[in-house]
């Protein structure tokens, strides 16, 4: 069985820059990477919500039920037989009880709203593909869908997952340390 970690934080916390970072140190392991954003819905699937201040509707990217979780989880444990790390990324990585049930570390990249507002922006600004939105519409977009829906998505799912880590790691400031200790941690479990 393989090791499995999963890695979890909110909106552009560094969740994927650690993963990244995770499976180059492992790079000639037998190692999986599973984005949990690959397993969102299709559209016509995806549930919408309305913001609870202003009553606009949105696509919910950001709760339980866009995910295809049954295909998730069916394709985790697969992964779990075929490989000896698994990694799993995603900011409701640490939300789904059968999901938590299955890792055997449990990591939350915490950083400061601001910051993560911030990254959102450039991600989108400098590569991001919103579909419909004309380039100067972006931030105006980006910062709407995120007062009016993404924050309490936050709270409501993401935020509380922070309890359920192992470990708790910066965002804000990346660490050789960090990352060293995880890999040594999950060496140490593998070859056990």
């Amino acid at each position: 069985m393989a090791f499995i970690t999963g890695i979890g934080g909110g909106t552009a916390s560094g969740k994927t820059t650690f993963c990244e970072q995770l499976a180059q140190a492992f790079a000639g392991h037998n190692i999986k990477v599973m984005h949990m954003d690959n397993y969102f819905k299709p559209d016509e699937l995806m549930p919408r919500a309305t913001a609870p201040i202003t009553g606009r509707e949105y696509p919910d990217h950001n709760h339980p039920d866009t995910l295809d979780l049954p295909r998730f989880k069916q394709e985790l444990l697969a992964a779990a037989q075929g490989f000896d790390i698994v990694l799993v990324e995603g900011n409701l990585a640490l939300v789904d009880a059968e999901i938590l049930k299955q890792l055997d570390l449990k990591i939350f990249i915490d950083c400061q709203a601001d910051e993560r507002v911030v990254r959102r922006l450039k991600r989108y600004k400098t590569g991001g593909n919103v579909a419909n939105v004309a380039d100067e519409d972006i931030f105006g977009w980006l910062s709407d869908i995120y007062l009016d829906l993404v924050r309490y998505r936050h709270d409501e799912y993401v935020a509380p997952s922070k309890w359920r880590a192992d470990v708790i790691l910066n965002g804000s400031m990346p660490s050789d340390k960090a990352l060293a200790m995880v890999k040594r941690h999950i060496l140490s479990e593998i070859e056990a």
